[in-house]
């Protein structure tokens, strides 16, 4: 964010006003051989981010004017962009952009710049941009106010409708849409000290710049600076709608402070019950989520399938890795039936991948869960945790590629886990009281070659591990109705202690599955 004075802003508004007369200076000056400015591009963000870091962090103000800082949910929520007002039109490409009213959480102003020819000019607040509902402003607001962030809007689904495709919204939080998705979890362009002793920083884009799109531009590109006590950077948003539309993702880092607990491509979601985690709840629908499970791919290839769970205290699952291939929080599940939910649209929600642009070296991802009441909390952050500290003076560029996944079928070749259960091990009639040391996991496999096998189901063998206690029994038996296996794992632990189960599925020596991964403790 930029802290506009009357002296600045007038300039940007002059630059608004004259920027034809910009254009006849161009063209006068390659007449005469003088050459043009140099166009706005990647490369100035990253001075700026260079230049920020070299300074003390100072904290933007927050303090709105009356009545924006005591705005309700709803107040906020009846402050709209007025559509007939959206820009880069002019540049007849197929993107609108429309901006999003400071007030409720959104405290925070954030200027937001558009380039066009190269040249980037700051959008001034204007008050007819918004209807204000029910809302009353009787005394003018400033006219350096700014914006809480802005979304792109394009014809994803219909030619001639324009969807929201990406907002950027908070902090550093973006959500963006693929065809026929509902938005769900979030990504963030930086966490952390997510999980460290010391109090989560959440860093903010201050600053946005937005390349015009021009006819027949079929993607859309954004810059920010990124700012907080502990890094100042750049990013580069290369977008490019489709059905599970991409973000190619390039940020350059420069730490003010040591960051031995850094988050990169952190993902936000929300996770509040499930077929593996059932709540004692009245609630008519048996599945809330927005995503159920982390999915990983391993440098070595192997793919790792985690269900997500709703803790009852804070729990951090860890993955060590050298150079991943991508991880994601995916949703996996999409029967419409699981969720019974009109509004929610829970089965359309995407989940977000991502894939790692050249070498991130070792490190591992990290799975926080956290306890919630209810749906309306997130709980839920993965990311990429580096084994080196990004150390001051140091730059950090890290290149990857989000995509809004919807075919979570297509993600790898191998059978998949669709569904896991857990119930006390009890033999089959019996009434006898269980005992918490045991448990029984099950799990179901689909997809893959998994079919090939169905008619010879004893050349399929299940291979289970536990980091701790004891494996007293397993079972694995075809199961038409997923046209895969149902495997089971018995597992015994004594009080106090937890751990890490593993399975998958193999023929002779090779892995016919994903490997199903699952934490267990008992009090």
């Amino acid at each position: 964010m930029t802290n506009l004075s009357r002296r600045t802003l007038l300039q940007s508004l002059l630059a608004a006003t004259a920027l034809p007369a910009f254009h006849q200076q161009a063209s006068a000056q390659q007449q005469t051989g003088v050459p043009a400015p140099n166009p706005f591009r990647y490369e100035d963000v990253v001075r700026r981010a260079r230049e920020l870091a070299a300074v003390p962090y100072e904290a933007p103000p927050t303090q709105l004017p009356e009545p924006l800082n005591r705005l309700s949910f709803d107040d906020y929520r009846d402050i709209r962009f007025r559509p007939d007002k959206a820009l880069l039109g002019s540049g007849n490409g197929p993107f609108r952009m429309q901006l999003f009213h400071l007030g409720f959480l959104y405290q925070r102003p954030v200027t937001v710049n558009i380039i066009r020819d190269g040249v980037p000019t700051p959008v001034p607040y204007q008050r007819e941009l918004f209807d204000y509902g029910r809302n009353k402003i009787e005394r003018p607001l400033p006219v350096n106010l700014g914006f809480a962030g802005f979304r792109l809007h394009y014809p994803l689904n219909d030619p001639k409708v324009l969807d929201e495709l990406i907002a950027f919204l908070g902090a550093s939080y973006f959500r963006f849409l693929g065809s026929g998705q509902k938005y769900g979890l979030s990504a963030r362009g930086l966490a952390i000290n997510v999980e460290g002793g010391e109090a989560e920083e959440f860093p903010h884009f201050r600053e946005f710049w937005v390349e015009m799109p021009r006819l027949n531009d079929e993607r859309a590109i954004v810059y920010a600076l990124l700012d907080s006590p502990s890094v100042a950077g750049a990013y580069r948003f290369e977008i490019y709608p489709s059905k599970e539309t991409t973000l190619d993702v390039t940020a350059t880092l420069f730490p003010r402070q040591t960051l031995t607990n850094v988050g990169v491509a952190p993902l936000t979601s929300m996770f509040f019950e499930g077929e593996n985690d059932r709540k004692p709840t009245d609630d008519y629908r048996l599945e809330i989520h927005d995503s159920d499970g982390l999915l990983m791919q391993s440098g070595a290839g192997e793919w790792i399938w985690r269900p997500l769970r709703n803790p009852s205290a804070k729990t951090i699952s860890s993955f060590s890795d050298n150079n991943p291939r991508g991880f994601g929080l995916m949703q996996r599940d999409r029967v419409f039936e699981n969720y019974q939910d009109l509004e929610a649209h829970y089965h359309q929600r995407p989940g977000y991948w991502v894939e790692p642009i050249g070498q991130w070296g070792e490190g591992w991802v990290e799975l926080v869960e956290l306890p919630t009441p209810d749906e309306t909390h997130d709980n839920i952050v993965a990311y990429w945790q580096p084994n080196r500290p990004f150390e001051p003076g140091q730059e950090v560029v890290l290149s990857y590629r989000l995509r809004a996944a919807s075919a979570i079928g297509a993600m790898h070749p191998g059978g998949k886990v669709i569904n896991t259960f857990q119930t006390p091990p009890r033999a089959s009639g019996s009434n006898a009281p269980s005992d918490s040391r045991h448990r029984r996991f099950i799990i179901d496999f689909a997809g893959g070659n998994l079919p090939y096998y169905l008619g010879a189901p004893e050349q399929v063998q299940l291979v289970p591990s536990t980091s701790v206690g004891q494996i007293t029994n397993t079972f694995i038996m075809p199961n038409d109705h997923t046209n895969g296996f149902r495997a089971a794992i018995d597992v015994k632990l004594e009080p106090g202690q937890s751990t890490d189960l593993r399975a998958f599925l193999r023929a002779g020596n090779r892995a016919l599955t994903e490997t199903w991964t699952y934490p267990w403790f008992v009090e």
